[in-house]
C-alpha cells in the first residue's frame, strides 16, 4: 500500500476548513489509511475524532503529509518535515498557489490517483541562516522561500556588505536584500523584479529591494556557496533593521551583525498530480499569454 499513514495539516485560521478537512480524513480512512491530524490543526478546527500528532511525531510516523491551506501553510510544514524526509502534497484552500497547487475542488480525484501511485515527485532546496554578533550566535532558522534583510518602518535605507565564500561581492544600499531559493523566486523576489528560477536549478538569487543605484541588479549564485551579509549602516541612528526567514522574524539587528546564509542540509519532497509541470503552474498563476492551442500545451 502506498502511504499507509497520512498526516493532515491545515491553515486553521481559514473559516470553514473543518468541513473539507473532515471529508478528506473520511476519504483516506475509507481507503484503509491511518489518519493523523496535526495537533494545532485539530485543536483549532475541532477535527478531533482522529489521533493527533506534533510535527516531530508526524515526521517519525507518517509516510505522507497533506497540507490544506495556502503557500504560507506549506512553508511552515516543509520546514518542520524536511529533516524527516516526509513527502508533502498541497491542497489550496483559496487562490491557486505555486506550491499548494491542487485546487480543493479537485482534491478527491488528485488524491485518489496519488494513493494509487500516480504522481510526480519533486525535490526542493531550503536555506539555513544564522545571525551572528561577533562570535555570538543570536538566532538561527531555515527557510524554504527566502531570507530577507530589510529596514524597519521609516528608518531609511540600510547598507549591507555581501561576500560569497569569503570573496567580496558588493556593498548594497537599499530598502532590503532578498536571498531566495528557486521556490522563493516566485514569491517576494519576483515582486522585486527578480528572475524566476526553475526548481531543478541548484542556485540562490540575490534581489535588492528598491536599491539606491539602479545598476544594482539581481544576481544568481551557486547553491553551494556561503553568503555573508553584514549590516554596516542604517538610515538613522535610532532606526532598526530585521531579518525574515520565510514567516519567522528576528528584529533586533544592529550595525555589525552578520547573517550567514547557505543551503540547508535537508530537502523537501513535493508530490504533484500525474502530468504536473512547472510551466503550467506559471501560466495559470502569472496569467501568461498563450499561443493558440496546438493540442500539446501540457494543460
Amino acid at each position: 500500500m502506498h502511504f499507509p499513514t497520512i498526516a493532515l495539516i491545515g491553515r486553521y485560521q481559514d473559516s470553514g476548513l473543518h468541513a473539507p478537512l473532515r471529508a478528506l480524513a473520511t476519504l483516506l480512512g475509507q481507503d484503509g489509511r491511518k489518519v493523523l491530524v496535526e495537533a494545532d490543526t485539530a485543536r483549532h478546527t475541532g477535527v478531533s475524532e482522529y489521533p493527533t500528532a506534533t510535527f516531530a511525531q508526524i515526521g517519525q510516523q507518517a509516510s505522507l503529509a497533506i497540507v490544506m491551506g495556502g503557500d504560507g501553510t506549506m512553508l511552515g510544514a516543509a520546514r518542520h518535515l524536511a529533516p524527516f524526509d516526509v513527502p508533502v502534497v498541497g491542497i489550496n484552500h483559496g487562490r491557486l498557489g505555486f506550491i499548494t497547487d491542487i485546487p480543493v475542488e479537485a482534491a478527491q480525484v488528485a488524491l485518489t490517483d496519488l494513493l494509487q501511485g500516480r504522481y510526480e515527485t519533486e525535490k526542493r532546496m531550503l536555506l539555513s541562516a544564522t545571525v551572528w554578533r561577533g562570535d555570538q550566535q543570536m538566532y538561527t532558522a531555515t527557510a524554504l522561500n527566502d531570507v530577507v534583510l530589510n529596514r524597519a518602518g521609516r528608518g531609511g535605507m540600510i547598507e549591507v556588505r555581501v561576500e560569497i565564500d569569503g570573496t567580496y561581492m558588493y556593498t548594497q544600499r537599499a530598502d532590503g536584500l532578498i536571498v531566495a531559493t528557486p521556490t522563493g523566486s516566485t514569491a517576494y523576489a519576483l515582486s522585486s523584479a527578480g528572475p524566476i528560477l526553475h526548481p531543478e536549478i541548484s542556485a540562490m538569487v540575490l534581489v535588492p529591494v528598491a536599491p539606491q543605484t539602479l545598476s544594482n541588479r539581481p544576481i544568481v549564485v551557486p547553491a553551494n556557496g556561503v553568503l555573508n551579509m553584514t549590516l554596516t549602516a542604517m538610515g538613522r541612528v535610532d532606526a532598526g533593521a530585521s531579518v525574515h526567514f520565510d514567516m519567522q522574524t528576528w528584529s533586533d539587528l544592529v550595525p555589525g551583525d552578520r547573517i550567514v546564509v547557505q543551503r540547508a542540509a535537508h530537502t523537501i519532497r513535493f508530490l504533484h498530480p500525474a502530468g504536473y509541470n512547472f510551466f503550467s503552474t506559471l501560466r495559470r498563476k502569472l496569467d501568461w499569454n498563450r499561443m493558440p492551442r496546438s493540442g500539446n500545451d501540457g494543460d
